[in-house]
C-alpha cells in the first residue's frame, strides 16, 4: 500500500499531465479508498488519454451532442473525433424516467451513464463489424464528453456519478456551478449559483472518483455566472463583492456577467483540466476577455465553448465572422468546442422533413430521401444498408463459427 501511494504521489508531482492541478487529499487517501482489486476501465482510460492528446493539438476538438448510439456512429464515420452527451438532450428524450423534461435536472441521474453505455455499445458493434471484415480505417473508440449537470446534489452525488460515468466509458465530464435544486439550461434566465467553495468541492469530488478509478478523466469546470441572477450562499468571501441584495426566499441577488465568470473560473482553475465559459450570447469580445484574464494567471489553460443551438447564429453573427468564429476561439485557447443539442435538432428536423415529404408525395418522397442517403454512402454514411449496420452479417459469422460452418471469402 505504501509503495503504491509513493508511486502515485511521484506521478502527481512530476507527470506533465498533472502540471498545475491541485489535490487537497493525499495519495494515501486514494489508495485507502480504492479497494483491494483495481478494476480496469479500458474505454474510459484510453479515451481520456486520447482526448488529452487531441486537446493539445493545433485543431480544436469539435463535438456534436449525440442522442442515440447510431447518431454517434454516424458522427464518427463523418470524421468527428469526439462525441458529446448533453444533459439537455437526455432530459428531453433519452432519460430513464421515460419522460420529456426541460433542462431542470428532473430526470434520474443514472440516465447519464446509461446513455453513454448505449453509445459505447454502438461504437463497439461498428468496430466489431468492420474488424471482422478487415476494415480498419476508422477508429470508433473516440472520447465521450458528458454533461454532468450541476451534479444532482452534493459532493457525494458528484463522486458517485463520476464513478458511474467512468464505468460506462466516459473520457471527460463537466460540472456547472449552478444550484442542483434550481438548475436551468445555461441560456435561460433566473439561474442560481452555488458558492465558489461548493463548486470547488464538487470538482474535487470528481477528481477523487477519477483517481480511485485509476483513470485520468478530463475534469471540466463550467461556470454559468455570465447569465446568473442569484447565489444560494454568501459563505465564500470571493462571491460577496458580487452580491447586491437578498430575496424573500433566502437567496442572494448577484451582479452576474463576464467579471463574475472570470472570477469563478480563476478559482476553479487549479482543480480542473479545462474551463468552460458558458456565454449568454455568442460574443467574441467577451470570449477573448475571458481567455485573456484566465491565461494571465494560468498560461495555456485549456478552455471550452458551447456553440449552442440556443443561438440563432445567422441572426446574431455576421456571415464573414461566422466563417472564422471557431478559428478565433481556438486561437484564444478554446480547444474544446461543442454544439450541445445537435442530435436533438438533427433528429427532429430530419424526421419532420421526411414525414412532410412522404405526406405530400408518398413513396416518391421516400425514394428521394433514399437517393440522398445513397449519395451520402460515398462520403462515409453507413446506415443505408440497415441490416449490415446493426450487425446481421457479424452475427452470421458468429453463428457459423459456433456450428462449424465453413466461412467463405464473401463473409470476410
Amino acid at each position: 500500500m505504501l509503495d503504491k501511494a509513493k508511486k502515485l504521489a511521484e506521478e502527481w508531482a512530476h507527470a506533465e499531465r498533472w502540471k498545475g492541478i491541485s489535490r487537497e487529499y493525499s495519495a494515501e487517501d486514494v489508495v485507502r479508498l480504492s479497494g483491494s482489486m483495481q478494476i480496469e476501465y479500458t474505454l474510459a482510460r484510453q479515451g481520456s488519454i486520447l482526448l488529452w492528446s487531441l486537446l493539445h493539438q493545433e485543431e480544436p476538438v469539435f463535438a456534436l451532442g449525440a442522442l442515440t448510439g447510431m447518431q454517434a456512429v454516424q458522427m464518427v464515420r463523418a470524421g468527428l473525433k469526439a462525441i458529446y452527451c448533453s444533459g439537455w438532450q437526455i432530459a428531453a428524450d433519452a432519460n430513464e424516467a421515460c419522460e420529456m423534461y426541460p433542462d431542470f435536472s428532473l430526470y434520474p441521474y443514472n440516465s447519464l451513464p446509461l446513455l453513454v453505455k448505449r453509445i459505447n455499445a454502438s461504437l463497439r458493434r461498428a468496430d466489431a463489424i468492420d474488424f471482422a471484415e478487415s476494415k480498419k480505417d476508422i477508429h470508433y473508440f473516440v472520447p465521450i464528453i458528458v454533461d454532468g449537470e450541476a451534479g444532482f446534489g452534493g459532493v457525494l452525488n458528484v463522486f458517485e456519478l463520476t464513478k458511474w460515468l467512468i464505468e460506462a466509458g466516459v473520457s471527460a465530464v463537466h460540472f456547472e456551478d449552478q444550484l442542483p435544486s434550481a438548475k436551468k439550461c445555461g441560456h435561460m434566465g433566473g439561474k442560481v449559483l452555488v458558492s465558489t467553495r461548493e463548486a470547488i468541492r464538487k470538482l474535487k469530488a470528481a477528481r477523487l472518483a477519477s483517481d480511485i478509478s485509476a483513470v485520468n478523466t478530463v475534469i471540466i469546470a463550467r461556470t454559468d455566472a455570465d447569465g446568473a441572477s442569484f447565489i444560494s450562499s454568501d459563505e465564500d468571501e470571493r462571491d460577496r463583492k458580487f452580491i447586491v441584495g437578498r430575496t424573500d426566499d433566502g437567496l442572494f441577488e448577484i451582479k452576474g456577467g463576464i467579471d463574475l465568470a472570470i472570477n469563478r473560473a480563476l478559482a476553479y482553475a487549479p482543480y480542473a483540466d479545462v474551463l468552460w465559459y458558458e456565454s449568454s450570447q455568442p460574443d467574441l469580445l467577451k470570449a477573448r476577455q475571458f481567455a485573456q484574464e484566465i491565461h494571465k494567471s494560468f498560461p495555456g489553460k485549456i478552455l471550452a465553448y458551447n456553440c449552442s443551438s440556443s443561438f440563432y447564429w445567422k441572426k446574431l453573427v455576421q456571415e464573414d465572422q461566422l466563417h472564422n468564429f471557431q478559428n478565433l476561439l481556438s486561437s484564444w485557447g478554446y480547444k474544446l468546442q461543442v454544439i450541445s443539442l445537435a442530435g436533438f435538432h438533427a433528429l427532429s428536423y430530419g424526421t419532420f422533413k421526411l414525414a412532410k415529404e412522404c405526406k405530400e408525395q408518398g413513396l416518391i418522397g421516400y425514394s428521394e430521401f433514399q437517393e440522398n442517403e445513397w449519395e451520402a454512402v460515398a462520403q462515409g454514411f453507413s446506415a443505408f444498408n440497415h441490416q449490415h449496420e446493426v450487425g446481421a452479417s457479424y452475427f452470421e459469422l458468429v453463428y457459423d463459427t459456433i456450428v462449424g460452418r465453413k466461412q467463405t471469402k464473401d463473409h470476410l
